[in-house]
């Protein structure tokens, strides 16, 4: 028994509505549409005033990956008004491609001084178990600079596993000298969980 077909009709109503407790259902029900439909409305989504369903349609353009939805990633990543939005369009962006995303979101984390979008970006990269060592290495050498704790943490974090990491696959202790020593320099870090998460890297 098939299931019926979603109303796209209603659903773009609901999504225009402003109104969130349509809005959001409706954009979640859009994962039962086939992308070429589901598209258009995850765009239109992502035109309305709440930043909550803006977040929702970053999310679904997500999964429902087409070059439009990349490049309108790509302008809210950028220039959205609430963090929200841009950290959740940093993670979609990341579903996308890895390769593509890494250099926008290399400019984006060093522009962007929300600590929530900074901490998304962490997240999304530190995730990709392909991701090159030299990004994270990169990525994590800004994060450690940032004024938020918080931030400091991931970046420790990544830290830690390019040593764990570098010690696993390879064992002889080089290489990871960089990642190592930054590690010794946030041991000093005013805030204890940025130091706790050093201890922990270098520990392995």
């Amino acid at each position: 028994m098939t299931l019926p077909s979603p109303d796209l009709s209603a659903l773009r109503d609901a999504i225009v509505s402003g109104d969130p407790s349509r809005a959001m259902p409706a954009l979640v029900g859009l994962r039962e549409v086939p992308d070429e439909q589901a598209v258009p409305l995850l765009l239109l989504g992502l035109e309305q005033s709440i930043f909550m369903v803006r977040s929702l349609s970053c999310a679904g353009l997500g999964v429902k990956q087409s070059e439009v939805g990349w490049q309108a990633l790509v302008n809210a990543v950028q220039h959205d008004e609430d963090a929200n939005v841009r950290a959740e369009a940093a993670n979609s962006l990341v579903s996308h491609s890895l390769e593509r995303a890494w250099p926008l979101l290399r400019e984006v984390f060093a522009a962007d001084q929300q600590w929530l979008v900074r901490c998304s970006i962490l997240s999304a990269l530190a995730e990709q178990p392909t991701i090159d060592p030299a990004w994270l290495l990169e990525l994590a050498a800004m994060a450690i600079t940032d004024a938020d704790g918080t931030v400091r943490v991931g970046g420790a974090e990544i830290l830690g596993r390019l040593v764990r990491d570098h010690d696993r696959d390879r064992g002889d202790g080089n290489g990871d000298g960089e990642a190592r020593a930054l590690l010794l320099q946030l041991q000093g870090d005013s805030d204890h969980r940025v130091v706790a998460a050093a201890l922990n890297g270098l520990q392995g």
